[in-house]
């Protein structure tokens, strides 16, 4: 195998496929990354056995060929190399493999491809495409909520599909860790009607977000019951998808919440940011809120350190009211409201929290409360 590309190219294709790759690996053959030589360019391949990323540089092949080098390695090696160099990388055999750019030479020991998994997709149900804009703000606005308790892994991941909203299909995207719940839906694209309820993979969403980086116009998604493909650019990802059922998250968004709080989201963003600077772990990060008629007092009490008070005005018409949450939650939840102000909707002292957007919103979140 004999290939000459351009460093830049074969760096950023590099950063695709390498970052699947675990730095730790029972199987030797997992470290590294396929590489074959075609005469349509150098397809690179890697997978950790539950996600797949290949894609194709552009390269002048002088021999076809196939073989595995360590992933990471190659990576570093290569973003060290001169911005714009010409790279060859060549192989006699399967044993080791020469690296060359300029002056630089490096030899890199070979995996024979052969015992290099293949991560078979079968046969998908459902093909469609979703607007890389749209795709990255379902996955932004949710992502925060995903669970690391890996003892319910069906929380693990983001939660999407379709429902008949009455004015049409709408596809939603759901993730829940028990503490709080971001639900984002868009109008349902073509072709994903009827598709099956899946939980994508917290890594495969992590993927995702960073290849949609840089990604204009659509990106193709095929999916079955246990595996889903996107197609970005000239990048393809194939991961299984994570079995088992997805709470019924309805069950848990209030439906009476009926004390109406409207406030500045960026005042209130950076009023929780100040007065949490002296909460303390042990105490769970809390902040209390003391609503009254057009005010709100944030504080927070730290038996080591002080307490802090802040007041805002805002809209607010119901009997004075306390609540306390995790100040790092309500901060997330924060930066997910894209609108002037923030609506938040409660209903007592130990209820879930509704929190929404101005007008008729895409996204709703819901916080429950801690004890203060």
């Amino acid at each position: 195998m004999k290939v000459t590309l351009e460093r830049n190219h074969l760096l950023k294709s590099l950063g695709h496929v390498h970052r699947v790759v675990e730095r730790r690996n029972t199987y030797p053959i997992l470290a590294n990354v396929l590489m074959s030589a075609t005469a349509d360019g150098l397809d690179l391949r890697a997978t950790d056995l539950d996600i797949e990323v290949t894609e194709t540089v552009p390269a002048m092949t002088g021999t076809p060929g196939t073989t595995t080098v360590p992933a990471h390695t190659l990576y570093d090696i290569v973003r060290k190399l001169s911005d714009g160099a010409e790279v060859v990388l060549e192989t006699d055999g399967n044993d080791q493999m020469l690296i060359s750019s300029g002056r630089s030479r490096f030899h890199l020991a070979c995996l024979n491809p052969d015992g290099f998994p293949d991560l078979k997709s079968g046969a998908f149900t459902h093909t469609f495409s979703i607007g890389s804009d749209v795709l990255k703000d379902l996955i932004e606005r949710t992502q925060f909520a995903i669970s690391n308790e890996e003892t319910r892994y069906y929380l693990n991941g983001i939660f999407i599909h379709t429902i008949d909203a009455g004015d049409g299909i709408v596809m939603r995207a759901a993730a829940t860790d028990g503490h709080r719940l971001a639900r984002v839906e868009t109008e349902a694209p073509q072709g994903s009607a009827g598709m099956p309820g899946i939980i994508v993979p917290r890594k495969t969403v992590a993927e995702v977000l960073k290849l949609l980086d840089g990604v204009d116009g659509d990106v193709g998604v095929e999916l079955s019951d246990t595996k889903i493909r996107f197609t970005l650019g000239g990048v393809v990802l194939l991961s299984k998808l994570i079995e088992g059922s997805f709470p019924d998250y309805e069950r848990v968004t209030p439906k009476n919440n009926d004390k109406l709080l409207e406030v500045d989201r960026d005042s209130l963003q950076k009023a929780v940011d100040r007065v949490s600077t002296i909460a303390s772990e042990r105490g769970g990060k809390a902040v209390k809120l003391s609503l009254s008629q057009g005010q709100l007092e944030l504080s927070v009490t730290n038996p080591d350190h002080g307490t802090a008070n802040e007041e805002l005005p805002v809209a607010f018409e119901a009997e004075p009211f306390e609540i306390g949450f995790n100040a790092r939650y309500l901060l997330e939840i924060i930066a997910q409201i894209r609108t002037e102000n923030a609506h938040f909707l409660f209903n007592d002292a130990g209820s879930p929290t509704l929190v929404k957007e101005e007008g008729e919103p895409k996204a709703l979140f819901v916080l429950m409360p801690m004890r203060v």
